[in-house]
């Protein structure tokens, strides 16, 4: 008669690794990345401070009109033409909310037709 010799099977990697990696999920949920604020500490709100253009930058109005410095400027050509070739490296553009979209692409386009090497585009990021 023969006899049967049964070998002992290795125990299964794809087990520990998913408890590994469950110990890992708990940790990172369960454990705390970043140290919490103190209690008392109450953050500063901007939410009500008022908005102000930075003072080199090309203010597109929503009616049309475009202003820099707190003057009126009646086209492009005129902001252009007070503006060094320093000066045109880099200009900002702020549009008003209720500009109309193809007013500030026309504006964009001036501008680098006019000389300007970057056109930026000065806008708001809310926390909300």
């Amino acid at each position: 008669m023969r006899r049967i010799v049964r070998r002992k099977k290795g125990e299964p990697t794809i087990a520990l690794i998913n408890i590994v990696f469950l110990m890992l999920i708990f940790f990172l949920v369960a454990g705390t990345l970043a140290q919490p604020l103190d209690g008392d500490l109450e953050l500063v709100e901007t939410s009500d401070l008022e908005g102000r253009e930075p003072p080199d930058a090309l203010v597109l109005h929503a009616d049309g009109r475009l202003s820099y410095r707190g003057e009126t400027q009646a086209n492009i050509t005129q902001f252009l033409s007070g503006r060094l070739e320093d000066d045109l490296v880099q200009v900002r553009i702020v549009p008003d909310r209720n500009a109309e979209a193809d007013e500030l692409v026309d504006v964009s386009r001036a501008l680098r037709e006019g000389g300007a090497q970057e056109v930026v585009i000065v806008t708001e990021r809310a926390l909300q």
